[in-house]
């Protein structure tokens, strides 16, 4: 994560599975100027995160995007909500008018961020993530077989997963029911660190495959686009959705690394 980096950019501008939190309706408009992520702290979120937060010294948030995708006029950023140094919820953006106006598609997951994100076709699509606190643990993937107007939570040890370290370090569908995923378990790992796991359902289940103290890798390597980024700019205080036309990159949309604070 890049906790560190972001707190000093928003600097500048500030002066049993945990069940997913619902966002809301918020549509956001793009009008040029950063986005910003609706977020309302509460009483629950400050002592899940163990926030120690005061009226005269709140805690700060901020938003992390991490990766987007593009999928025809719809596109799909994914990243997390934390704090300086303790993440808070998983978010999933979605714009279905090439970044016109933007809402959340999915519902946030308490303590987990998305760092990645597959569509394999106009309906199929994948995001994976990890909860982040105290260490990346519980890894999941979240799926779409609608073109992203709904998504489901699909972990990846099962009814197994609680409290199990690892984080998806790679992911890649070639058919819609046809995954395979590494899952990195940590240098603290009992046994082998690496472990590599196959899906013949579209992620609804994982089998283990292999295991290696040395990094694995996928058969097929994922694809990564040549055509759009996520990009932090410390001038705007954002995290910017840019579209590459020829040796030129264009900000589609903006969204605010400051999107609010936790107080008691």
């Amino acid at each position: 994560m890049r906790f560190a980096a972001l707190a000093v950019i928003a600097g500048l501008a500030f002066g049993q599975e945990t069940p997913p939190v619902k966002s809301g309706p918020a549509v956001l408009q793009n009008t040029g100027k950063p986005m910003l992520v609706p977020f309302q702290c509460t009483e629950d979120d400050v002592v899940a995160a163990g926030l120690s937060c005061t009226e005269e010294a709140p805690c700060p948030v901020y938003l992390e995007l991490d990766a987007v995708a593009a999928v025809g006029d719809r596109l799909f950023a994914v990243g997390n909500l934390h704090s300086a140094a303790v993440t808070l919820y998983s978010t999933l953006l979605a714009s279905d008018d090439n970044g016109q106006t933007w809402h959340e598609a999915a519902e946030r997951v308490r303590g987990a961020g998305l760092d990645r994100v597959q569509f394999l076709d106009a309906d199929n699509g994948w995001a994976s993530g990890e909860k982040l606190s105290p260490l990346p643990q519980e890894p999941f993937l979240m799926r779409t077989t609608d073109g992203g107007k709904s998504w489901r939570l699909r972990p990846v040890f099962g009814e197994s997963a609680e409290n199990k370290l690892g984080a998806i370090q790679q992911f890649l569908f070639t058919e819609k029911d046809s995954g395979t995923l590494i899952i990195d378990r940590g240098q603290g790992a009992d046994g082998d660190r690496y472990e590599l796991y196959e899906s013949p359902d579209g992620g609804a289940s994982w089998s283990f495959r292999q295991s290696s103290t040395k990094p694995l890798t996928l058969r097929r390597a994922p694809a990564v686009s040549t055509e759009w980024r996520v990009r932090a700019d410390s001038r705007t205080h954002a995290f910017h959705i840019e579209h590459r036309s020829g040796e030129k990159w264009t900000s589609v949309a903006a969204f605010s690394v400051s999107i609010g604070a936790c107080k008691p």
